[in-house]
């Protein structure tokens, strides 16, 4: 099969072209950056430029897989590439849902409303989507609505943090600071099976609109998958959620943060998706734990620790002697 992918240099749309080149299929290249996996090839441009796809419109495309949160950059792609392309896969996100308070929600749920701004993430998804549903039809368009994420190269720090933290805690010997509540859902994709996904459905049989996230498992599941992980019994400090707030940790990502913690009850069905749909159309997705060991492997190069989110170690120390 001939592939366009509308991407290609960064972490996901690597991924994807790595497994689509893996699979035996020619794969093509849209981007900016510069540096693809060997056996791609490159066409560079910008897709702020209207005619920036003129080129490999030229040519006809078995299937188009596209990363963009722009929707200006979608609506030109559909219109470019739809006489030339057999179907359409666009990345989305379980963040398009209106509610992330119920649990247990399918692809049914009501979305947000459109908005062009990419800064808008969830409602720039939905104007994505429906460019690529209007253009191709849902026979000819599949969309991915992705969970969280994770695995190596996440330089977000959110599905690295937990391995790496209980991998340092076995060496310094100091115990790691946790919420004490972890009976709330998490959810993590990992890269590799969600660029797995997106390839098979570039090779067709996944039309329309899929969620696609990870197994959901507790907060207290993951932490344990974390520790096998690292390897290592260390011991923990469990904090409850108002003293984690009131020492000023963040929930979630970012700075001076717990990853995948998330206390406030409105948001919990952000990680509790069945995916039933996708899992009946052929989703796999591997253990847990084999996500965070061969993300503490990639961790463990990193110039940088913490990363993107967590606690530095004079911040984990902070928060669990304070008071």
């Amino acid at each position: 099969m001939r592939i366009l992918v509308l991407g290609g240099t960064a972490w996901l749309g690597r991924t994807v072209v790595q497994h689509a080149l893996d699979t035996g299929h020619d794969v093509t290249c849209v981007a900016r950056g510069s540096d693809v996996p060997t056996g791609a090839r490159l066409v560079r441009t910008d897709r702020d430029r209207d005619d920036a796809l003129t080129g490999v419109a030229r040519e006809r495309w078995d299937a188009v897989v596209d990363v963009s949160r722009t929707p200006e950059h979608v609506r030109r792609a559909a219109r470019d590439l739809e006489p030339v392309a057999d179907r359409y896969v666009l990345v989305s996100t379980v963040s398009v849902y209106a509610s992330q308070a119920e649990r247990g929600a399918d692809e049914h749920a009501a979305v947000l409303e459109p908005s062009d701004d990419p800064a808008d993430y969830g409602a720039a998804k939905v104007a994505c989507e429906r460019a690529v549903l209007d253009a191709f039809g849902p026979e000819r368009a599949s969309v991915a609505r992705a969970g969280l994420v994770g695995g190596p190269g996440d330089h977000t720090g959110r599905s690295g943090y937990w391995p790496w933290r209980f991998a340092r805690a076995a060496v310094t010997g100091r115990p790691v600071v946790v919420p004490a509540r972890t009976d709330r859902p998490t959810s993590v994709i990992d890269v590799r099976d969600l660029a797995g996904w997106l390839v098979g459905a570039a090779e067709g049989g996944r039309a329309g609109v899929h969620d696609v996230p990870g197994e959901v498992v507790t907060l207290g599941q993951h932490l344990e998958a974390a520790r096998a992980a690292a390897g290592g019994d260390v011991p923990v400090v469990a904090l409850s959620d108002e003293v984690l707030l009131a020492r000023g940790v963040a929930p979630w990502a970012g700075e001076r943060s717990l990853p995948l913690w998330i206390p406030d009850d409105d948001h919990q069905g952000m990680n509790d998706r069945p995916a039933d749909r996708a899992r009946a159309a052929g989703l796999a997705r591997r253990p847990l734990v084999e996500t965070l060991v061969d993300t503490l492997a990639w961790e463990q190069l990193q110039p940088v620790h913490p990363h993107g989110a967590g606690l530095s170690d004079d911040d984990e120390a902070a928060v669990r002697d304070a008071g």
